[in-house]
């Protein structure tokens, strides 16, 4: 009767010695685990800052899974699918027995590092979260350039970007002075040396590829700013068609002269005018602004108007620029009441009928509403005063929170210190600006606002830090904020797009920098809380693209050279990287054509010849056609001719100078131009120059 019991007590006895033995596993896997991590090193041989740590290790004996954690700082690393696979096999070996053999799951900034691959890069599973996936806009563009030659379709027509360059110079209220943000380092100060870079190069290269760029710094680089306005009762400058217009039913904008103080508004001071729309072509309805230029020379042109109920999506401006003409349409269904870039132009001294802007009522929908308020050509100087100064300084060389002011934005959106700290509003308006124009669009649907659909947004900063060991150069850096809100959006897209946005800045940056300059350092990729990448409602980073700290990383960032080749790798980023998102093919935009030339022909023709430039690290990149422009005389450039072939033959009249350049075009967009080329025949002429 007792050799049961027995039985069962041995049993008992050899079960429980069992269960003792997983405590001294579980503490030797803890163990192997923090030693694998603290030898760890990424195995494209960047550095990680500090050792991993790992915070949590879970254990599913049933199941046989063992899930571990690991900080962010295990995250700063590139991880692409061959990595991820090795991680994991030298993980597993240095487990202990039987945790060598269970189903491995590495978790890092709350997600397994499988769903830290750059999908832009990389094939990756459907269901990583991290993509809009259905969430997009099938709109029309808030603004388009009708007059182009070329069309994209595989470039970046319609998406909406928000772009800004790093910081500006701001009123420190200590110190009641104004001041630049950063400071002075190697002949420049960051506020001033990321824009060299963004405004010339990055801008371009996105709006050539067909977006929409907003920036809620001041872009235009000219100091002279002239607004044309319908409250100007007494200017000649604005015409509109008699009997036409009448009052829109919200206020407008209305300059005063002087400075602006803290809270004023001019898009509240004024009125606008509306009138309805027309599908006819013949005796259009207009309203016509024609400024006084002070000094030749380039000026941005913006067009403000108000979104009413009824508004069109195809409010057509016409751009007069020394006696050619630009088209547009505006899409006024989005974006009233503030400053609408349409582009830059070069305009002649004085007033003319040739150097105007001009709205017409024509429209695909009949009986629609356009309304119309205020035309400013020019960026301008600074005309916001702080402790009772401005800071004399042309506009686009001042913070965001300047310009939020100048362009109506709330006061509670430029202003979130009350006034009282210029330098934090400055950083928290480039954001919530953002904001405040995407409101209401697919991509940031719980918040109110313009309805402008931008889905991602970029900041451009030169400070990745300094290299305590004194490496030659320091590098890239990037940031992003994937712990807010949950990791959510509000549209209920995952943090995680600005993760990847992220990486692939970094990843693609050093890439295409080393393979033309043979050096580059890939620095880190920081997931932490910053204004710029907290805030915006949209897939956000922050690329640190070198470091104004470091000699030889300024030496390289100031040849315009090295600025064009990271601007175009930011830009083929974003190309990737959006069209990726919306499960889009792309290709990238041709380099500008080179060894161009004129050549005379006998029978007094002229022949414009030049030779397409290959793009080695882009087979895509390669034109199908090419854009000539031509100025004749005095008068600006035309919008250009398509044609097929690397030539283009043109009859000139005697004794007239004619200016061409030229740019590669493919279905991805359109090339920087050439240098401007000029010829002139005189029929009294011996010899050829």
């Amino acid at each position: 009767m007792m050799r049961p019991l027995l039985l069962l007590s041995l049993s008992l006895l050899f079960s429980s010695s069992l269960m003792a033995q997983p405590d001294d596993s579980e503490k030797r896997l803890k163990e192997q685990a923090a030693h694998f991590f603290a030898a760890y090193s990424p195995a494209d041989g960047s550095v990680l800052p500090t050792t991993p740590q790992v915070s949590n290790i879970s254990i599913d004996d049933l199941a046989r899974k063992v899930t571990m954690t690991v900080d962010a700082t295990f995250a700063m690393q590139e991880f692409y699918p061959k990595a991820i696979k090795n991680i994991y096999k030298k993980l597993r070996r240095s487990l202990p027995r039987p945790f060598n053999k269970y189903k491995l799951t590495l978790v890092c900034c709350g997600q397994p590092i499988e769903h830290l691959v750059d999908p832009a890069l990389y094939k990756i599973n459907d269901m990583r979260p991290g993509q809009w996936r259905n969430i997009s806009y099938d709109g029309k563009p808030w603004v388009t350039d009708l007059s182009k030659p070329n069309k994209v379709t595989h470039g970046l027509y319609n998406r909406h970007i928000a772009l800004w360059a790093s910081h500006g110079s701001y009123f420190d209220s200590r110190k009641q002075a104004w001041r630049w943000q950063r400071p002075n380092l190697f002949g420049t100060t960051e506020d001033l040396f990321t824009q060299t870079i963004v405004v010339p190069y990055l801008m371009p290269m996105l709006q050539n590829a067909g977006a929409v760029v907003f920036t809620p710094r001041e872009r235009d680089w000219q100091r002279n700013e002239v607004i044309v306005d319908n409250d100007e009762k007494k200017s000649n400058y604005y015409v509109e068609t008699p009997k036409k217009w009448r009052d829109a039913p919200f206020s407008g904008f209305a300059a005063h002269t002087g400075a602006y103080y803290d809270g004023e508004n001019p898009f509240v001071a004024g009125t606008a005018r509306m009138t309805l729309t027309t599908r006819k072509n013949s005796n259009p309805v207009t309203a016509s602004y024609q400024p006084n230029i002070p000094e030749e020379g380039r000026y941005a042109v913006y067009v403000s108007y108000q979104t009413v109920e009824g508004s069109v999506d195809d409010a057509e401006y016409t751009v007069y620029h020394k006696g050619q003409k630009t088209t547009f349409h505006v899409n006024q269904q989005m974006g009233g009441s503030t400053w609408v870039y349409l582009g830059s132009f070069l305009f002649d001294k004085g007033c003319s009928q040739f150097n105007r802007v001009v709205l017409s009522n024509r429209s695909a929908k009949k009986g629609g509403i356009v309304t119309t308020d205020a035309v400013r050509f020019g960026g301008g100087m600074g005309n916001i005063s702080r402790g009772g100064q401005t800071s004399n300084l042309p506009r686009c060389l001042e913070g965001a929170r300047y310009n939020a002011q100048w362009s109506g934005v709330p006061y509670d959106i430029y202003s979130t210190k009350k006034g009282a700290d210029d330098y934090g509003d400055d950083l928290n308006s480039r954001s919530l600006m953002t904001n405040w124009l995407a409101g209401g669009s697919p991509f940031v649907p719980l918040k109110e606002g313009k309805r402008v659909p931008i889905e991602l947004s970029l900041a451009l900063h030169s400070d990745a830090g300094y290299d305590p060991i004194g490496h030659d150069i320091v590098g890239s850096l990037a940031v992003c904020t994937t712990g807010f809100n949950d990791g959510m959006f509000g549209s209920g897209a995952s943090r995680l797009m600005s993760r990847d946005f992220a990486d692939s800045l970094l990843t693609n940056t050093c890439r295409d920098i080393k393979a033309k300059y043979k050096r580059w350092n890939r620095r880190y990729l920081w997931d932490r809380n910053y204004s710029e990448t907290r805030c915006p409602e949209v897939p956000s980073a922050i690329l640190e693209m070198l470091s104004h700290q470091n000699f030889p990383d300024m030496v390289m960032g100031q040849d315009p050279n090295f600025k064009f080749t990271i601007a175009r790798s930011v830009y083929k980023t974003i190309l990737r990287y959006v069209s990726a998102q919306h499960g889009q093919p792309c290709i990238v935009q041709p380099l500008q054509p080179a060894n161009f030339c004129i050549k005379p022909e006998a029978n007094g023709l002229l022949s414009l010849v030049w030779t397409p430039t290959v793009d080695p690290q882009e087979p895509s990149a390669m034109p199908t056609s090419y854009n000539v422009y031509m100025a004749e005389g005095t008068g600006g450039f035309d919008n250009g001719t398509m044609v097929v072939a690397n030539h283009y033959t043109f009859k000139p009249q005697p004794g007239v100078k004619y200016s061409f350049k030229v740019t590669a075009v493919n279905r991805g967009g359109e090339s920087f131009p050439t240098e401007t080329l000029c010829a002139v025949i005189r029929p009294e002429a011996t010899k050829t120059v």
